[in-house]
């Protein structure tokens, strides 16, 4: 079974999430190598301590995100290979947000694990839940068929793919509305909840996201917002399949959310990289 796994569980704004954010943006564009003292030179610009950044550097290290590698005597981080599938499979997520159309195929999880196997049960049904699927049943579980082969993965790396049939379908026939279904299979309210979350927060920011036309300057502030902005954002795509919008209410907030997550990159990636790239000394894109 994989050691490394998407941890979702980390709360954003906290120090661990912050610096998984960093690593996530930057780490791999830095040459997959980053020396210590700038890891906790990029965390202080986002108000963290030295002593604080080496101790979640620590817990990353247990969770097998990173590990640590001394180049020409400086100390440094370096990602484990678990690690850089896990943060390609979240760069295809956060950065390019999923959204269905009616005419779009499903793919459904059925499965039957025994009582023996209880704890790769449990493992199954988190990690279908952390990628966003919803469950019909205990024993049944719905996606978009654009998550098949994450489904697929998880199977695998399991070692239960024996144990599960998938099924790719046309929309899902119900006795009453679409959105009623949906509504039981996923835990909307939660996702909506994250969605308005994201945008209260960027509108707390003030004028922290401008017009395309405005211009950012790279500097330690446009970097902190920007890698905060990515932190509030990274769980939602994650858990919001995109439902197509006959399964959503009206009142849905993931259009404007995803429309101001895009605003954000525009802005600010570019000044947010250049600042790196003057604090690492290398070549960040």
């Amino acid at each position: 079974m994989s050691a490394v796994l998407d941890d979702m569980d980390s709360r954003p704004g906290s120090t661990t999430s912050l610096l998984r954010t960093v690593i996530g943006l930057y780490l791999r564009d830095a040459g997959g190598w980053i020396a210590g003292r700038d890891m906790v030179s990029l965390m202080e610009a986002l108000g963290t301590s030295a002593t604080v950044t080496r101790t979640a550097l620590g817990r990353l290290r247990k969770k097998d995100v990173v590990r640590q590698e001394n180049r020409d005597g400086v100390a440094g981080f370096t990602l484990t290979a678990g690690a850089a599938a896990m943060l390609a499979r979240g760069d295809r997520r956060i950065f390019t947000p999923r959204s269905m159309s009616d005419s779009d195929p499903w793919c459904l999880v059925s499965f039957s694990i025994p009582e023996t196997e209880r704890e790769k049960r449990h493992q199954l049904r988190r990690r279908l839940h952390w990628i966003g699927c919803g469950t019909v049943a205990a024993g049944l579980w719905i996606c978009p068929d654009t998550l098949r082969g994450e489904v697929e993965e998880i199977l695998v790396d399991l070692d239960l793919r024996d144990m599960a049939t998938v099924f790719v379908t046309r929309t899902p026939m119900v006795g009453g509305s679409l959105r009623d279904a949906a509504a039981k299979w996923w835990d909307l309210d939660v996702v909506a909840g994250l969605h308005r979350d994201f945008i209260d927060f960027i509108h707390g920011q003030g004028a922290a996201v401008p017009l395309p036309d405005d211009g950012v300057e790279a500097s330690a502030s446009s970097f902190a917002t920007y890698v905060q902005c990515i932190d509030r954002w990274r769980v939602i795509p994650y858990l919001d399949p995109g439902l197509p919008g006959s399964f959503l209410p009206d009142d849905w907030p993931g259009a404007e959310g995803t429309a101001l997550f895009s605003r954000i990159v525009d802005a600010y990636a570019g000044p947010s990289a250049e600042y790196v790239r003057s604090t690492l000394g290398v070549a960040v894109p």
